[in-house]
């Protein structure tokens, strides 16, 4: 029998950490286990031939590590990580489609403006582009200006 499959990808940012418990609650009433996901993005290059310079790669070690320890605070719900590279909103579409995934559930962080515009949406991509629904939950500025005074206190 296949079992339910919810996809979690996540960044690292608080966004992803808000949307968790989320995934985390779907997964419980579904019967579903959590796959959670990072896409690594390629190194970028300058240049060419003798000109090339690569930036330093990501530590793998310690994004590996990183996303071992997003799991659900419940130990009732099943989970798997997948760390991958590629451009991240194509990655994730093309994990929901082998997996198959039911849901996908994403943090965003609600870029607006210019800054969306220059940097795009992978939320965005992932909802034009899915083969299942898309939950996308972005935290209120309220709510994250609370976690971040509390953070400080």
């Amino acid at each position: 029998m296949a079992h339910k499959t919810i996809l979690f990808p996540t960044d690292f940012s608080t966004a992803s950490d808000a949307a968790l418990v989320h995934a985390e609650s779907l997964a419980r009433q579904m019967n579903a286990r959590l796959l959670i996901v990072h896409v690594e993005e390629p190194p970028l290059a300058y240049g060419g031939g003798e000109l090339y310079y690569g930036l330093p790669e990501p530590n793998s070690e310690r994004i590996l590590k990183m996303l071992e320890d997003v799991k659900p605070s419940d130990p009732s719900v099943p989970y798997a990580h997948r760390l991958t590279m590629g451009d991240p909103a194509g990655e994730i579409v093309r994990i929901a489609a082998d997996a198959p995934a039911e849901m996908i559930v994403l943090g965003t962080h609600g870029r607006t403006g210019m800054t969306r515009l220059l940097m795009g949406s992978v939320a965005e991509a992932i909802v034009r582009r899915a083969p299942c629904p898309v939950l996308v939950y972005r935290e209120t500025a309220e709510r994250l200006a609370r976690k971040q005074a509390a953070a400080t206190a």
